[in-house]
């Protein structure tokens, strides 16, 4: 009996992503199914960041096709290809990013930047290629938290400031441009240009994520952003602590109102684990995140613990993904990251560069 291509697709509707929970024929993952005599070989394309996934992902793809009966070898070549995917209505994109990432909180001290660095590297790690902004600028931290809070960037055309490179990840910060002990009395309109001009006239090179750290609230930078920077969706992070996540609830309204897609949330502080003697206690309240994610039908991406490794590492300039990246905390920002990375893979991609510019002439 011979082998046929439908054969083969039937084994696959077994094969489960565990990161989409999909199969893999419904998602259009499984492609250039090929049969030579008893051999079989395919493409299997990820849409997210996933280079720990490529080996197991590939292993059961082999298994459910040599079920097949009469199947010899089995080549299976899994891969990431990462797209841009629509943002804001009469937004254009920007040269050199895909994606834009933006990481909110209602309030501050929830946690949002040590969130936004880990989950930046995490995205890295599973192979994409990823900058980071640091949007708060009245209190720029990623300089500290990335390990280089004296460098400076330089511009090689005299327009375009070249971002800083930190453990892999591209960076930029007004905090690279100031004096650390300067503060920033700056009213609004300033702010917005500043957003504008470290997002704009920064030379990013072909990122397939853009990371937006955003200062806490709802105020100038955050409208700006809403309004004119190509977002892709919004990820927000909160605490258990029921004013935390009143503050959270309005984030996220925010974002809702002006069209940005929610990712997820994320919960900071969850848990408190003693190091000691192992008692675990739910410091700021417990289930809080979910229950907002149950509220308004948004994911729940993951809880964090409060835990005092976090805070020391990423005080050091090696936050938890790259100084301990065999460790529980940094498998779970990852599981985040890939779970970002699944949810704007399944958003509508974007084609605007697809269309050719129309220019009408008289002629």
């Amino acid at each position: 009996m011979s082998l046929s291509v439908e054969a083969i697709q039937e084994a696959l509707k077994s094969v489960i992503d565990p990161n989409t929970g999909k199969d893999l024929v419904s998602t259009r993952s499984a492609k250039n199914i090929k049969i030579d005599g008893n051999d079989v070989s395919l493409d299997v394309e990820l849409g997210y960041p996933a280079k720990s996934q490529i080996d197991p992902i590939r292993k059961m793809v082999i298994d459910a096709i040599k079920t097949v009966p009469g199947v010899g070898n089995v080549s299976a070549n899994v891969y990431q290809k990462i797209v841009s995917h629509a943002v804001q209505k009469g937004v254009k994109l920007i040269p050199g990013v895909k994606n834009i990432i933006a990481v909110a909180s209602g309030k501050g001290g929830v946690g949002k930047s040590t969130t936004a660095v880990n989950l930046a590297l995490a995205l890295a790690a599973e192979g994409a290629n990823v900058g980071l902004l640091d949007a708060d600028i009245y209190g720029p931290s990623q300089p500290q938290m990335l390990g280089i809070p004296d460098s400076q960037p330089e511009s090689t055309d005299g327009r375009k400031l070249e971002p800083m490179m930190a453990h892999g990840i591209q960076a930029m910060s007004i905090g690279f441009l100031i004096d650390p002990e300067t503060p920033m009395v700056w009213r609004g309109p300033m702010v917005t240009q500043a957003l504008n001009q470290l997002l704009g006239d920064t030379n990013w090179k072909d990122l397939d994520y853009l990371v937006v750290d955003l200062p806490p609230g709802t105020g100038d930078i955050q409208l700006t952003l809403a309004q004119q920077v190509p977002v892709t969706g919004a990820v927000i992070v909160t605490t258990p602590q029921d004013i935390a996540l009143l503050d959270a609830r309005k984030g996220l309204k925010m974002f809702e109102k002006v069209g940005i897609p929610i990712l997820g949330i994320v919960e900071n502080m969850s848990i408190h684990i003693c190091s000691k003697c192992g008692h675990e206690e739910h410091i700021f309240g417990e289930g809080g995140g979910k229950k907002m994610c149950e509220d308004y039908e948004v994911e729940f991406l993951g809880a964090l613990p409060l835990d005092k490794n976090i805070r020391e590492q990423v005080d050091s300039g090696h936050p938890t993904v790259v100084a301990d990246p065999n460790g529980r905390v940094a498998e779970i920002y990852r599981t985040i990251a890939r779970r970002i990375g699944v949810k704007i893979a399944e958003q509508a991609k974007d084609h605007s560069s697809k269309f050719p510019t129309i220019v009408v002439q008289n002629t």
